[in-house]
């Protein structure tokens, strides 16, 4: 909308100005704001400001996008810690061996979950827990 504003305030050769500058700028910005920083080390999983000890990590599962959709949809329960993109298609279930907190389990999108997952059992392993 902005650009057409300033188009329609611009005459001459220049009026593609606003929809070259505009357009990629309100791109780059929905792509910031839409990234979500997922890492593993120092003994926890971080996805974004959520920190989770690995200590209570009891299994990893790989989500496909059917497998993915089924627990965000049918099979979710209401205590489930979800941060899901819906354009990344794989995602990871970390399932949690904690009885001081009601969370089952999270679930994380991730562009590669296979290597997620393995960041996460390495970093288990590492803690000293292992199974």
């Amino acid at each position: 909308m902005l650009s057409a504003e300033v188009f329609l305030g611009a005459g001459g050769a220049l009026t593609w100005v606003p929809y070259a500058i505009v357009l990629p700028a309100v791109a780059a910005g929905l792509w910031w704001l839409g990234r979500l920083r997922v890492a593993v080390g120092g003994g926890e999983l971080r996805v974004d400001d959520a920190r989770l000890p690995v200590r209570h990590i009891a299994g990893v599962t790989v989500l496909g996008p059917a497998e993915k959709r089924l627990l965000l949809g049918p099979a979710a329960q209401p205590y489930a810690f979800v941060v899901q993109r819906p354009w990344v298609p794989g995602a990871v279930q970390v399932h949690l061996d904690d009885p001081a907190d009601p969370t089952p389990y999270w679930v994380v999108s991730s562009r590669r979950p296979d290597r997620l997952a393995a960041a996460l059992l390495d970093e288990r392993a590492a803690a000293g827990r292992t199974g």
